[in-house]
């Protein structure tokens, strides 16, 4: 699966129209909720993804590939809170 880490909704928004993807209402709202605020936006982000991350590992995906956009920093993040990292 295809992961992209969230670092700001409009860099999320972007990808997402440029691939034809559609962002769930839920996440749509909670990102502008957030308003300027980047710090609270990469950590919802790191939540989110997270828990997507261990389910898809959970339900037997046989790896998970990072669309880092230059956020590298998140990526890594998200390796070591799913303990895939060093």
């Amino acid at each position: 699966p295809g992961i992209m880490p969230i670092a700001s909704y409009s860099s999320l928004a972007r990808f997402s129209d440029n691939c034809g993807a559609e962002i769930p209402r839920w996440i749509r709202r909670a990102l502008e909720s957030y308003g300027d605020d980047s710090a609270s936006i990469r950590e919802f982000g790191l939540e989110v993804v997270g828990r997507l991350c261990e389910k898809l590992l959970a339900a037997g995906a046989p790896g998970l590939h990072f669309y880092t956009l230059n956020q590298v920093a998140l990526t890594r993040t998200l390796w070591q809170r799913l303990g895939l990292s060093a």
